[in-house]
């Protein structure tokens, strides 16, 4: 190793009047092998960006390719995306028929404690009865909140199943030469 003043070295640490310095490797034969520049502070954040932003395109494109993979191994033709699609969508719209027959359970109960509690009138409902109405508006709430959620469900299976079966087709067909 040459030293930062020209010096021929025989350590493979510099000394530490060179650090910090551009220092040479030097072959058997006194040939530079490598040159060690110092970087800038600029330098070495740029350096440290591109090497953090390549890692994450490598990243990117491993996940790609094992998402790609599993794509092509879960299923063996289009006829198959579609099929999954179908039992996808039943799953969602018997989930669909389910809540809305809850809402609708949910709705007779208050309309039944509505008209016990037209009976209390003129001398004020039980405690018990003001509670039921509660909790039966409640779980009508709640229950419509998850027939949108069900609901918005659908459109996601649509365009994940669409996705997949355009990524298929790009990725089953054979490639041009």
């Amino acid at each position: 190793m040459r030293g930062c003043q020209g010096q021929n070295l025989c350590d493979a640490d510099p000394p530490p009047e060179c650090l910090g310095k551009t220092t040479q490797e030097l072959s058997a034969q006194g040939r530079v092998v490598r040159e060690n520049k110092v970087l800038t502070p600029e330098q070495l954040q740029t350096q440290e960006a591109e090497k953090k932003q390549k890692a994450e395109q490598e990243q990117q494109a491993r996940e790609e390719q094992r998402k790609n993979a599993a794509l092509l191994n879960t299923y063996s033709s289009v006829k198959d995306i579609d099929e999954a699609r179908s039992r996808a969508l039943k799953q969602a719209e018997d989930a669909i028929k389910q809540t809305a027959k809850r809402i609708e359970d949910a709705q007779k109960r208050r309309d039944g404690f509505e008209k016990e509690k037209e009976f209390y009138a003129k001398k004020g409902a039980p405690a018990k009865l003001l509670q039921d109405i509660q909790s039966a508006e409640l779980e009508i709430k709640n229950q419509t909140e998850l027939l949108d959620a069900k609901k918005k469900e659908i459109a996601t299976i649509n365009a994940r199943y669409d996705n997949d079966k355009v990524r298929y087709t790009e990725l089953s067909r054979p490639a041009k030469k």
